[in-house]
């Protein structure tokens, strides 16, 4: 009896929960003018959790259930149909929360209290939501609706979709790995764009250059380099190449994390020493800048379908080339395919090398060829930086850079 006691109290507390947020929202309306408040949601909880109790003992299971929900279903309708009448507001958001409400009284019940009490909790946090949301839809233009889509495409449709299990040649290309690595950066760098829409690419350049290394830390170099051709600011422009080139190590350890995080306790010394040295120089120079001032970096959107494929098809080179490189050369091959693959992308064999490292490789192999393809990625987007924006940038960019992998080399010497 206790127990029948407190899952109808959950059944009432889940209604209270979602009308609580609904009576709030129709707080300024007069009384018998909405079709459902406060009260009436407490009690659409119960009457779920009543049926479906009734269900129970009388062992008709989800027929009554169904038979109640669909009753509630015609009563709310008639009442939206009258209140429709009165005020013209054809929302029916009311409408579906009842229902909602209902429905997870009558869980609750069944004996899924956590999940019911959850669903009520996320159903008035999505209710509450409607001023910033309609105002994120007002936000997004067409092509990043698009790949919004798209990302959940390659997500929930397709990765399930792919076979678990390696091919080929040392069993280098397992189609289910590479494609879920796609989704991981994928999804990295839309954030980072997403944040960049967020918070404006004109707002600094010190955040500018920390939002652009999360899309791309190669592309947000080139951005601001261009900048530098333009604009006096040069210590501060200096300071967002060095950010967004640090951002990429936190990321690295963000991929290691999610792909092997055994790894870890391998690669956070040289990668945090790297980190930490690239960041002391963003300090110093920021702290001898002249002016702050805006900057506007030219961001697109970083996720197109053909360029998931054309990353995908770049691990699964670098993945192979890493695997054969193993077979026909040991360690020195690994490294050599770290040293030509980092030139181009630090991301794809970060990845591969995690991801062997659960297999037929040693992990202080795999952190050293990770480091070396992070000291040479540092080392060309500096040396990009310099050719594009001159000379004047000389003395900021090119000792902390070399400072950087010239440490994290060193702390591979206690890998």
């Amino acid at each position: 009896m206790l127990e029948t006691f407190t899952q109808l109290g959950i059944a009432i507390a889940i209604g209270l929960i979602i009308g609580l947020e609904r009576g709030w929202k129709g707080r300024e309306r007069e009384e018998g003018s909405r079709v459902a408040g406060l009260r009436t949601f407490g009690l659409i909880g119960l009457l779920g959790g009543l049926w479906a109790l009734l269900a129970e003992t009388q062992g008709q299971g989800l027929i009554l259930v169904s038979l109640a929900f669909v009753a509630l279903t015609a009563l709310l309708i008639v009442g939206h149909y009258l209140a429709v009448k009165q005020s013209g507001d054809f929302g029916i958001t009311t409408i579906v929360a009842a229902l909602i409400g209902f429905a997870l009284g009558a869980l609750s019940v069944s004996g899924e209290m956590q999940v019911a009490v959850a669903g009520a909790i996320v159903t008035a946090i999505i209710l509450s939501l409607k001023s910033l949301l309609h105002g994120w839809l007002r936000l997004i233009d067409y092509d990043e609706l698009s790949a919004i889509l798209k990302l959940a495409l390659i997500w929930v449709v397709i990765l399930p979709l792919l076979p678990n299990q390696g091919y080929g040649p040392w069993q280098a290309i397992n189609p289910y790995q590479i494609w879920w690595m796609v989704v991981l950066i994928a999804g990295i760098s839309f954030a980072g764009y997403v944040s960049i829409k967020i918070v404006g690419a004109n707002k600094g350049l010190l955040i500018t250059g920390f939002l652009g290394g999360l899309v791309s830390s190669t592309a947000a170099t080139i951005n601001l380099s261009k900048l530098a051709q333009k604009q006096a600011r040069v210590p501060v422009i200096c300071a967002a190449i060095l950010l967004a080139e640090t951002i990429m190590f936190p990321r690295m350890l963000l991929e290691i994390a999610v792909v092997n995080r055994e790894l870890l306790v391998f690669a956070w010394l040289p990668v945090l020493i790297m980190m930490i040295v690239m960041l002391g120089g963003v300090l110093i120079i920021w702290g001898r800048k002249e002016q702050s001032g805006d900057g506007e970096l030219s961001v697109t959107n970083p996720f197109q379908i053909k360029m998931a494929l054309q990353f995908g098809l770049l691990l699964a080179a670098v993945m192979f080339l890493a695997e054969a490189a193993l077979a026909w050369l040991g360690d020195t091959g690994i490294y050599l395919v770290a040293l030509i693959s980092g030139v181009a992308d630090v991301d794809a064999i970060t990845l591969s090398l995690a991801s062997m490292a659960k297999s037929d490789l040693a992990a202080e192999t795999a952190i050293r060829g990770i480091v070396i393809a992070a000291i040479v990625n540092t080392l060309f987007k500096t040396a990009l930086a310099l050719f594009i924006a001159g000379r004047q940038m000389f003395w900021r960019l090119f000792p902390v850079a070399v400072a950087a992998c010239g440490a994290g080399g060193l702390s591979l010497l206690w890998v």
